[in-house]
């Protein structure tokens, strides 16, 4: 046995060994500085766009654990392990994860793009998924909406994301539809003057727009009006509710007389009895 030979292939499988570990130490620590340099790139330029930190936290953990994997897999082929069947293998396990959890990924891409594209923020008052109410927090599976009737009503971002939104809030004043019945005696001309001049004098309507005061469409009772004040969202049921107040207080000062249906009855001569005739 050749002493020296032996010496010889040990020595290189040592250095051969020695420079994969190298390597792989090499890869290591460059592939982490890697990464940790994409997920510091990725979370600012989510918070430039005024992303949600819990959302930038979670995107950034996920875009950590795949990156980690990467790396392991070319740590491993840098040894010579076959990487092609450990590749497939994530594949296939994240292809099975991805059809479990086809239901959240769907609600956390939606509120990714909620959060990007700020259809509303919180505080909002909306209308979203069905439900209408005040925005109090856009999370990464749901939005929690406070309900007109104080309910805390969670609703998936999908269903949020897939149907039509309504921001009452977004505009800088919305307008109050209501409406006036009328006797049809009463001079509609005088009736908007009066009902104009008391609306305006309701705090927090806006003089610009003025409140529109037409006639709607008519009843039996006489003509209806379209009441319709502008106030900004925070305002909205205080116009709302003092508006229906002043409209009844306006008219019963005015003397104007309660709308109600008229009837009129008449008597139809009596039915002349039958008589059949001979032929």
């Amino acid at each position: 046995m050749d002493m020296n030979l032996i010496l010889q292939n040990i020595t290189n499988v040592a250095l051969r060994v020695g420079f994969m570990v190298l390597a792989a130490l090499v890869i290591w620590v460059v592939g982490r500085w890697l990464i940790r340099l994409a997920v510091n790139l990725v979370s600012k330029a989510m918070a430039k766009r005024l992303i949600e930190p819990t959302i930038i936290s979670y995107v950034g953990s996920i875009v950590t654990v795949m990156l980690n994997i990467l790396l392991v897999v070319a740590i491993l082929g840098v040894f010579g392990v076959e990487t092609t069947t450990i590749a497939a293998l994530i594949a296939g396990a994240g292809v099975a994860i991805g059809l479990a959890w086809s239901g959240l990924l769907a609600n956390f891409a939606a509120g990714a793009f909620l959060l990007i594209l700020r259809p509303f923020k919180v505080g909002d008052f909306i209308t979203a998924g069905g439900v209408t109410g005040t925005v109090h927090e856009i999370g990464l599976f749901v939005t929690t909406i406070n309900t007109m009737d104080n309910v805390r009503t969670f609703v998936g971002n999908n269903k949020v994301f897939s149907d039509n939104i309504q921001n009452f809030t977004a505009n800088p004043y919305r307008r109050v539809d209501l409406q006036a019945q009328l006797d049809h005696t009463v001079d509609v001309g005088h009736a908007i003057e009066v009902l104009r001049e008391r609306i305006e004098r309701i705090p927090n309507v806006l003089a610009t727009p003025k409140p529109d005061l037409e006639v709607l469409t008519f009843t039996p009772m006489g003509p209806v009006l379209a009441v319709r004040p502008y106030c900004h969202n925070d305002h909205y049921w205080q116009v709302y509710f003092e508006t229906n107040r002043v409209i009844r207080e306006a008219f019963g000062e005015a003397g104007f007389p309660a709308p109600e249906h008229h009837f009129y009855l008449r008597n139809a001569p009596a039915a002349q009895p039958f008589t059949a005739r001979a032929m």
